[in-house]
């Protein structure tokens, strides 16, 4: 897919999670805003899967490890085709299947019910190592938070994961460098991110999480890669695509009101009528 029309899906992805994040009246828009790309570069370009078929049992499979981030997966999953996008405005509804952390027994294309930090690494882990006892070719993919890589299961996993040498693991860290309470330097540094995962054995690539030619070189290195799992550092920007939520903490866990939301979708729908008119 050229890199035009993913750039207008990922507009797209940005402008469901704003719009579900105010329709439930919370969740977790700034880590969302930050991974559309990602999300949207991984479901319509990377992965190997199929809304028709959602339970195949050779599909790629992704496990949100950061699943407070649940808006931007939705968002790229109905996209895709798994649900209808009006579904969003259930978001955290009672009944609803769009829980407020991902939910594989209720919500079409979930691999992994997710939510408490560093575990759903290890679930990844988990899935990789059954491909490879079952002589499976799928590959697995997790997106972890910067912040969510201060938790001691992340290296544990990522331990066991490059003594294992699982090759069809890639991790992905969203690095944009703000967490819950502020400047993930100052709460609890993981820095070196890209260093530690090296010591435990993964080929290490950096990327640009807002540029698709970079995301397509660091997948495309991730696939070739071979005897070591790989963990892409994306450094991106919270809020990304918002201008008045970039780069602001404050952002992680609170949802648009009603103002804010119009504010938020006007700028969206109109980078994405300039990407119309490329």
């Amino acid at each position: 897919m050229e890199n035009l029309e993913l750039q207008k899906l990922a507009n797209k992805v940005r402008q469901g999670v704003i719009i579900s994040t105010h329709a439930a009246k919370s969740g977790h828009p700034g880590g969302s805003l930050s991974a559309a790309d990602i999300f949207t570069y991984l479901y319509f370009e990377e992965m190997n899967v199929d809304p028709s078929n959602p339970k195949d049992s050779d599909r790629d499979r992704f496990v949100l490890s950061k699943g407070h981030t649940a808006p931007g997966l939705y968002s790229t999953l109905a996209l895709k085709g798994y649900f209808p996008f009006e579904d969003l405005t259930t978001l955290r509804q009672w009944g609803s299947y769009l829980q407020g952390h991902p939910d594989m027994k209720s919500t079409p294309g979930v691999d992994m019910s997710t939510g408490s930090l560093g575990q759903g690494i290890s679930a990844a882990v988990g899935i990789a190592l059954a491909a490879r006892m079952d002589h499976k070719d799928y590959r697995v993919y997790t997106l972890l938070g910067d912040g969510e890589t201060e938790e001691g299961q992340v290296w544990e996993a990522a331990m066991y994961a490059g003594f294992k040498k699982l090759d069809n693991l890639c991790v992905i860290v969203d690095n944009n460098n703000l967490q819950i309470d502020g400047n993930i330097e100052n709460v609890c540094s993981p820095y070196p991110i890209d260093k530690k995962f090296e010591a435990f054995n993964f080929h290490v690539v950096k990327a640009d999480a807002h540029d698709f030619d970079s995301l397509r070189e660091a997948f495309e290195e991730a696939r070739m890669t071979k005897g070591c799992p790989t963990a892409i550092i994306c450094k991106s920007v919270k809020g990304k695509g918002v201008s008045f939520m970039e780069d602001q903490a404050g952002w992680h866990g609170v949802a648009p009101n009603d103002e804010q939301k119009e504010a938020a979708l006007e700028e969206l729908r109109k980078a994405g009528e300039a990407l119309c008119q490329m």
